[in-house]
């Protein structure tokens, strides 16, 4: 095991992984900015090294700051986390050529799942569902529109190098196609150098559904079962679940065998987790596979008990997982995740500023990742995600009882928080019958 792990990332996650670090007797290192100074992750962590000025690019962006620290502090591994460099297929290589081990796939997988008409195509090759569309990168909006009537509208464009909804546009004929086109072409180029698009056809209201994979070195690949998605705003998850509600024992085994597969296509290992459209006559499709851990990892871990960044630390050592060898891993119980951030529960405006008085929820079945504090400053540079609210209980009705006394007793003062539309959301009855799907947030807003 190692001794020593820089951990490239802030916040929440970088807490949790030294969490997970100091349970394995491993030392960390932690990066921060200028303007993470005094952000939990840095206090934590057995040294701290800043990197760079507040904005992300100039510090947990920059790859020559990030190497350097960790070179100067002897670590001998680097845990990426979520978001910034976790996805980079070139940060990897770097790490690897300097000697230290990536937590995380190989730089190989990251980029074949990095490119989704690649990924696509790999699929495909690997009899994993795929929705009808573009065989791989689209040439032009001639041939945009072709498929299109081939396959038939609706269809949505996607960028081959994209996340996060950026570079996706929606077309229902013709004309909005063309001018789909153009739209999301020149926002893959802003947004990740690279303009080139796919076709899907579009799925009118698909529930979204991902299951947690892990692979070691031995070649043993399993799933710890599923996570519910489907309540999401802008193609960014609010609400997160496990088990889902819509998966019988069946389509569970099923949707899990395709999962197992995609990752041995991309020769997987590594925590990944592999995401599916659920359709409403319970056809399922690929979308993506994300090659890092999750923000929503935690339900998993509450349903399963296993802990996932353990387990990641352990195969990236050369280690198997110490996940029991059975057929599949079955949860007990239910979970719900509740992200937290720091915007205004109307609007969605950013919040920043002093957190003046903090009450964290406690009690049974309630857990709480988060790096913030009475006192603390959130910084307006990054993500607003502050903390993950973690409710479980014996069933999905006793989670929901559970989560309105938490949310209810989650007091932050200084700053406006999502926890108020969290607290809305919960009176849905569309959201307490559990019949959800990706377009559940424009109507609960409308």
């Amino acid at each position: 095991m190692f001794s020593k792990v820089l951990i490239a990332n802030r916040g929440e996650i970088a807490v949790r992984i030294i969490a997970a670090c100091r349970e394995m007797g491993i030392s960390t290192v932690a990066v921060h900015s200028e303007a993470d100074r005094d952000c939990l992750h840095a206090q934590l962590a057995d040294e701290a090294v800043c990197i760079g000025p507040s904005d992300s690019a100039s510090s947990y962006l920059n790859v020559t700051s990030v190497m350097s620290a960790a070179l100067i502090t002897g670590a001998e591994a680097i845990h990426p986390g979520y978001g910034f460099l976790a996805e980079n297929a070139h940060f990897a290589e770097i790490v690897a050529e300097c000697g230290l081990t990536f937590i995380g796939p190989s730089a190989d997988a990251i980029r074949m799942m990095g490119n989704k008409s690649e990924a696509r195509r790999t699929m495909a090759a690997n009899e994993v569902p795929i929705l009808p569309g573009s065989d791989g990168p689209l040439q032009s909006s001639d041939e945009a529109l072709v498929l299109a009537k081939e396959i038939g509208f609706p269809v949505i464009l996607k960028a081959s190098a994209g996340g996060g909804g950026r570079g996706m546009r929606l077309a229902g004929d013709a004309d909005e196609l063309q001018r789909a086109y153009d739209t999301a072409w020149n926002e893959a180029e802003r947004a990740f150098g690279d303009p080139t698009l796919y076709l899907e056809k579009y799925l009118e209201n698909p529930r979204h559904i991902e299951f947690q994979v892990l692979a070691d070195s031995t070649g043993r690949v399993v799933h710890l079962g599923e996570r519910e998605c489907s309540i999401q705003r802008r193609h960014q998850k609010i609400i997160e679940e496990a088990p889902s509600v819509a998966l019988s024992a069946e389509l569970r085994a099923e949707m899990g065998r395709a999962a197992v597969a995609a990752a041995r296509a991309a020769r997987y290992e590594n925590a990944g987790t592999v995401e599916f459209l659920l359709a409403e006559g319970g056809g399922f499709y690929f979308m993506e596979m994300n090659t890092r851990i999750q923000v929503e990892h935690p339900v998993t871990e509450i349903v399963t008990g296993i802990d996932i960044v353990k387990e990641q630390l352990r195969i990236a050592a050369g280690g198997e997982m110490t996940v029991p060898k059975r057929k599949q891993v079955r949860p007990e119980g239910h979970a719900i995740e509740f992200r937290i951030n720091a915007e205004d529960p109307v609007t969605f405006a950013p919040s920043p500023g002093r957190i003046t008085n903090l009450i964290l929820p406690g009690g049974p079945g309630v857990r709480v990742d988060t790096h913030i504090y009475t006192g603390y400053t959130v910084p307006p540079y990054y993500d607003s995600l502050i903390a993950k609210l973690l409710v479980s209980g014996r069933d999905r009705e006793e989670a929901l009882v559970r989560s309105r006394r938490a949310l209810s007793m989650f007091k932050v003062e200084g700053i406006k928080t999502s926890v108020a539309l969290h607290l809305r959301i919960l009176d849905s009855e569309e959201f307490i019958s559990g019949q959800v799907d990706t377009h559940f947030m424009e109507r609960f807003l409308a």
